[in-house]
């Protein structure tokens, strides 16, 4: 089971970017996939997270109606758009899988991470 994420970069306040998250490993079930980050200083945080068969999302209240959240199960890839970014978005990013859990947001249900990609939102 293996996730590998990418996309990070720096960015200016208000722009855009795409995070992705390639999922191998799975192959008879498909998990739930969670995005997470952590700043300099502080705890890892709750993003964003798609159910299995990609029917149903949440999002942290910090995030909800500029980032999205997508899956390609065919292409075994889920993506976090993030728009209109801010500096307090700059972290490191981990996109993680969770078996037992179709929507959770703690981190202590999922079993599977990533390596991170950092994103810094900076001019």
């Amino acid at each position: 089971v293996q996730l590998q994420a990418s996309g990070g970069g720096l960015v200016q306040p208000g722009g855009s970017l795409r995070l992705s998250c390639a999922v191998t490993g799975f192959t008879l079930d498909r998990p739930a996939i969670g995005w997470f980050r952590q700043a300099p200083g502080k705890e890892r945080e709750f993003v964003a997270v798609i159910s299995g068969h990609g029917r149903n999302t949440e999002y942290s209240d910090s995030v909800k109606g500029r980032f999205t959240i997508s899956r390609d199960n065919a292409e075994n890839m889920v993506s976090l758009q993030m728009n209109s970014l801010k500096p307090e978005d700059t972290a490191v990013y981990y996109c993680a899988a969770s078996r037992e859990f179709s929507l959770s947001m703690s981190s202590y249900d999922y079993n599977y991470w990533g390596q991170g990609t950092l994103v810094t939102v900076s001019s």
